[in-house]
């Protein structure tokens, strides 16, 4: 079981990884909770304490109990089922484990080729490596087209999107990890020179 230092300190993270999941904005998840937006961004950025009053009309919105919305318990759909999914993106959750990084498959269908005019920002990575199709990868001043057998790091406190080309449907894995944590990278020549 986590500790209560693990779930506070992941809690921001994975509320924005949650808002993302259900393809809602700060703007819309706020007209549906009362919460002003500000106020969930800075809940989101760590800036803001959570509290009850917080947090119950979050799970209200996303249909879940407070003990999987802050990381107590993670919810266990089937692995071929989806645990989020909208108009032109499909979500699966790979990892089983709670805890970050989590592990993620996402569908992205054609339609998702248009970024919206307010790209979000959170703390946290993000880490996507392309399967099949071209996505398209903003962050900042970035824009990339990645193929298959393409990765990259997101640094998710900067304004990002992740989408199709518009050229067909983009399968990718992603790992999502708290605040400052970061992938760490070995080689064969790293760990022979250690020997």
């Amino acid at each position: 079981m986590a500790s209560v230092t693990d779930v506070l300190d992941d809690l921001g993270a994975r509320l924005a990884t949650r808002r993302r999941r259900e393809g809602l904005g700060l703007a819309e998840l706020s007209q549906r909770t009362g919460i002003s937006t500000s106020t969930l961004s800075r809940l989101e950025n760590g800036g803001r304490r959570a509290t009850l009053e917080l947090l119950l009309p979050l799970a209200t919105v996303y249909g879940t109990g407070l003990d999987e919305l802050i990381g107590i318990r993670e919810a266990t759909p089937a692995r071929d089922e989806p645990v989020s999914r909208t108009e032109d993106t499909v979500m699966y959750r790979l990892s089983r484990s709670p805890g970050q990084p989590a592990a993620y498959k996402f569908v992205f269908s054609p339609a998702r080729n248009t970024p919206p005019a307010e790209l979000p920002t959170h703390q946290g990575w993000e880490w996507v490596y392309v399967l099949a199709g071209r996505l398209r990868v903003i962050n900042g001043d970035d824009d990339l087209v990645l193929r298959p057998g393409e990765a990259t790091e997101v640094d998710t406190r900067r304004p990002h999107w992740l989408g199709s080309t518009g050229d067909g449907p983009v399968e990718v894995l992603a790992l999502f990890g708290r605040q400052g944590e970061r992938v760490h990278m070995r080689s064969a020549r790293t760990r022979s020179s250690r020997a």
